[in-house]
């Protein structure tokens, strides 16, 4: 992976990161459950986001043989089922 990649995961990661520890804090503030669930909503929804990003960086790097350029289509099946 590309170190601009690298660090665009990363940073999508620390915001998830930064959006848990606020739902903690929501928690301990006693908070609606409504606002709480909305939030849970967006942590998972960006943490997926990221899962995808990086299936997509594999498909382009890490799967697809360099000699070929064929891609390995079977890898990428199992990388899909591991995100759903």
């Amino acid at each position: 992976m590309a170190p601009p990649e690298l660090r665009a995961l990363v940073a999508r990661i620390r915001r998830a990161q930064g959006q848990l520890s606020g739902i903690a804090t929501m928690l301990e503030e006693g908070r609606s459950c409504d606002e709480i669930v909305q939030q849970l909503s967006a942590v998972k929804k960006a943490l997926d986001r990221t899962g995808f990003v990086m299936l997509e960086s594999a498909v382009r790097g890490c799967l697809t043989d360099p000699e070929s350029g064929e891609t390995d289509v079977e890898a990428v099946r199992r990388l899909f089922l591991s995100l759903s």
